[in-house]
Parts: structure tokens; sequence; C-alpha cells
């Protein structure tokens, strides 16, 4: 079954999981939640190396309107996207990859604090950063299907109030 519903555990919109979901599935997902994206915020990508982490984050820049070369941030740390939408102010993606970092308070030396508020930041090993970040209002959990490498477990969880208004917003979505 490759499916996305509320958490069983806890049937609120604030958590939902999906199982055995394949690529093109994955794919769905990052798209309805880009679809209904708030302005400003801050997600969080955990999953083992090669779980997908970079695949999510490529498939939602791209339904956000990224057309050019989505770049894994890995040896970057940070890719910037300033993606035009019409007649609306441009919207200020940033994607990062915090594998790299030695200690968390190198994330100092990338000047984030002012973007908090002003972009929407998908942030890849956000545990490198433990304690120099504010809390996610999305986490999104990725992990390969033992039996099936090439499906995943994917789970999300909304920390806060806006996170759950994103995750209420995009259920019709993701059912």
């Amino acid at each position: 079954m490759s499916d996305i519903k509320p958490d069983s555990q806890n049937e609120s919109a604030a958590d939902y999981y999906g199982v055995n979901l394949d690529e093109s599935a994955v794919t769905h997902l990052a798209a309805a939640l880009a679809d209904t994206a708030p302005l400003t915020g801050l997600v969080f990508l955990q999953g083992s190396l090669g779980a997908g982490k970079t695949t999510f984050s490529r498939a939602f820049l791209r339904q956000m309107g990224v057309t050019g070369p989505v770049r894994s941030p890995t040896y970057t740390l940070i890719e910037p996207y300033d993606i035009a939408m019409g007649d609306l102010p441009t919207r200020r993606v940033l994607h990062l990859d915090l594998y790299r970092l030695a200690v968390p308070e190198e994330l100092d030396d990338l000047g984030l604090r002012d973007e908090f508020d002003q972009a929407l930041l998908l942030i890849e090993w956000p545990e490198r950063g433990a304690g120099e970040l504010p809390a996610a209002d999305l986490l999104i959990q990725l992990e390969p299907v033992e039996q099936f490498p090439m499906r995943r477990t994917v789970r999300l969880h909304a920390n806060t109030p806006e996170g759950i208004h994103w995750l209420s917003a995009c259920r019709s979505r993701i059912r």
C-alpha cells in the first residue's frame, strides 16, 4: 500500500505518515506541500544518508517554480532560490545541508538569523545545528523501506501552529 494518512497514534492534522511510497508518491507529496507552503517557515528534513532528503527538496523546489538547476547544498551548505511568482512578490527559499558542520555555532557564519522571518528554509541534517536553530514548523522524516530500498516511509509532524495550518491546508492533496 502506498498512501498517506493521519498518523494512527495521533489522528490530528499535526501528523501524517506514508508507508511503502515509490518515488512518484514522494514527489507528489513534495508537490502538495509546495503548493500549500507558507511564505516563510522552517522545514527540517531528517533521514539516513540516501534516504531521499535532497530528492524531496528538489521536487518541492521544482513545484514552487524553480526552472534552473537545483543543486545539492552538500558542499556549499546553502543554495538560495529567489522564485518569481507572476504578479506576486519574489519568494525566497533556502535549501541547506548541515551535514558538514563541525559545530552548530558555524550556523552564525551563514547569516541565517535574518532569513528566518523572510524566507522558507528547507534544512537537511538539522540535528547538526541543534541549539542554534529555532523549532521547525514541519519535520519530515524519510527512511528507505528495508525490503524495498527504492521505496520510502515518510512521516510528517507539525511542531508549530503555522505547521499545523500548513498540513491542514494540504490535507486533501496528500491523502
